[in-house]
């Protein structure tokens, strides 16, 4: 019996027999079709708004838990981690088992989950929650885009579907931190799970009884083995740098973890090139219009999280706003990504996606190069605004044509697989943005403050109280809630100052390394992507039949064409 795994064996055999089981029930009419879409939508919002919500509530979870800077990126990508590991498995499992199935039993997940999260009493709890939530929010992402595509027409029924999926996006952003700065305002920390237990619930049953099923018939087994190694290799990568300022950039602890991680993840490709039902195909990423926008997603979602993740402490910690007035000053950011999306659209159509892409990047790397200008007494009304408005227009002028392109890029029956890797790039994007922005951010912050920390009298402060300054800038909330003796009154007001300085210091080196990465994600697009405007799905109205140029590699022609040995798996179209 010959081993398929071997790609000398695999030549004459398709990658994947799927055939669409489309909804299971007679034809929608339109209104439910739209009331269908109200719900899948819904559904997207809550797992974006879990993304965002939680930031509100870092500075009053650190300070109750103790949570150093490590502990609070943990708390953020525990649940992105998760989510970003195993959305291509529930990608396949949808397209397999249900696609509504799969939404719903997410949801469900969610609310219990988030139960877990209001009950939680310490950091590890709370962290293993998160993490759960993650896994749950994992099989309802890839089903929404999914779902959207096999039941909308193709035509301006279906653009209209993508484009609110697009917005919504940017609509959790909007209502995130201002939700849960009035939360935090009315109620503690533990409310930003509480809102999910009967919201999560509402949308299941909505699900169930609006949203039709759709499932694809496969012919291959799930990629076990490549789910495993994925989650392995960039869970091993992602803890590596969140506690390389604890260990040290370049001590042996963190040069083995790169190591292992590096290994691991080439291990994955290796086998995802020889499985007969790859739980990704390697060969999606040999289309340009695929692979490039999907690196220009990841890279701006990269700068979008660590941006939040930073400007979170920045408004808490140095300008010392509270919860509420934070999400507040915060709404030009998402207004700024509602607007900026129709502009996207409109521009493609005449442009292409190219230009719109490039032209997204360069816009949010300006956006960051202004808030590394920010200092700590920079007033709101100046580069602090401009610089989230900014950088909010360019993040809804990359994402939607991205996400247009990578959708159109694949076969209308590997929906689910398609979705789940534009929001595996779009999370794996945003878990490094955290880690790597937050962890430059900690490392500066402790390089600069530490020394002066050690110095401080113990009467001002005890040694756990200087152990969590030490680590992160919003240990300035609790220096200045007691009252100090007048002899100790001016060294606390320089020492507050000083940690301001410091967290401001970290700020500027992690955005310069945002700016650096934004800009070179440009270039690469703009030198390597086609510059042609390509018939895709949020454009089909307007367009002749799809017409691939140069040599890339249609939907059609990639469903049909055998698997190929690794060397081929590789080429780069054209």
């Amino acid at each position: 019996m010959s081993d398929t795994r071997n790609p000398r064996n695999r030549q004459d055999m398709p990658m994947r027999t799927e055939t669409i089981d489309r909804n299971t029930a007679a034809p929608l009419g339109r209104g439910r079709r739209i009331a269908a879409v109200i719900v899948i939508c819904l559904a997207e919002l809550l797992v974006v708004l879990d993304n965002t919500i939680v930031n509100v509530a870092l500075p009053s979870i650190g300070v109750q838990t103790g949570a150093t800077m490590s502990g609070l990126q943990w708390i953020v990508d525990a649940y992105t981690l998760t989510f970003a590991g195993l959305l291509l498995a529930f990608g396949h499992l949808g397209d397999r088992h249900g696609r509504r199935r799969a939404m719903v039993i997410g949801l469900a997940g969610i609310a219990v989950m988030s139960l877990g999260g209001a009950l939680a009493t310490g950091l590890g709890q709370l962290v293993a929650a998160r993490a759960a939530m993650g896994i749950c929010a994992a099989a309802v992402f890839p089903a929404t885009l999914a779902l959207i595509i096999n039941l909308l027409p193709r035509g301006r029924e279906r653009a209209a579907g993508i484009a609110a999926w697009t917005a919504m996006a940017g609509f959790a952003i909007a209502i995130g931190p201002t939700a849960g700065g009035w939360l935090l305002e009315t109620f503690t920390w533990h409310a930003v799970f509480w809102i999910n237990v009967p919201a999560a619930l509402a949308v299941a049953a909505a699900a169930l009884a609006l949203v039709p099923e759709s499932r694809v018939a496969h012919s291959g087994r799930l990629d076990i083995t490549g789910i495993a190694l994925s989650l392995t290799g960039i869970t091993i990568l992602v803890a590596t740098i969140i506690e390389a300022p604890r260990y040290g950039w370049t001590a042996p602890i963190t040069l083995t973890g790169y190591t292992v991680a590096a290994l691991v993840l080439a291990a994955f490709v290796w086998w995802e090139t020889r499985v007969t039902a790859p739980v990704l195909d390697i060969r999606l990423f040999t289309i340009r219009r695929f692979s490039l926008p999907a690196l220009a997603i990841a890279v701006a979602y990269f700068s979008m999280f660590g941006f939040l993740f930073m400007i979170t402490q920045y408004f808490q910690a140095v300008r010392e706003y509270s919860p509420l007035e934070f999400g507040i000053h915060s709404l030009p950011f998402a207004a700024a990504v509602a607007l900026g999306a129709p502009v996207a659209t409109l521009a493609a159509q005449r442009l292409g996606a190219t230009a719109v892409i490039v032209t997204g990047l360069l816009v949010l790397a300006a956006g960051m190069y202004i808030a590394g200008q920010v200092t700590v007494d920079s007033p709101y009304l100046g580069a602090v605004l401009v610089s989230m408005v900014v950088m909010g227009l360019g993040l809804a002028v990359v994402q939607g044509p991205a996400t247009d392109s990578i959708m159109a890029s694949v076969p209308e029956d590997q929906a689910g697989a398609g979705s789940a890797v534009n929001d595996t790039t779009r999370e794996l994007g945003g878990t490094l943005g955290v880690a790597i922005l937050g962890s430059i951010l900690g490392s500066v912050y402790t390089g600069r403050i530490g020394p002066r920390i050690d110095a401080v009298p113990d009467a001002l402060m005890n040694t756990a109280q200087k152990d969590i300054a030490r680590h992160t800038g919003l240990a300035v909330l609790e220096i200045n809630k007691p009252e100090v003796a007048p002899l100790f009154a001016t060294q606390k007001a320089e020492l507050v100052r000083a940690m301001k300085i410091a967290s401001m210091d970290g700020f500027h080196t992690a955005s310069w390394v945002t700016v650096t990465a934004v800009t070179l994600t440009a270039v690469v697009v703009a030198a390597l992507m086609p510059w042609k405007p390509a018939a895709t799905a949020l454009l089909a109205w307007q367009r002749t039949p799809p017409r691939h140029d140069d040599a890339d590699p249609g939907p059609a022609d990639l469903a049909a064409r055998p698997a190929s040995p690794p060397a081929a798996a590789r080429a780069w179209h054209p």
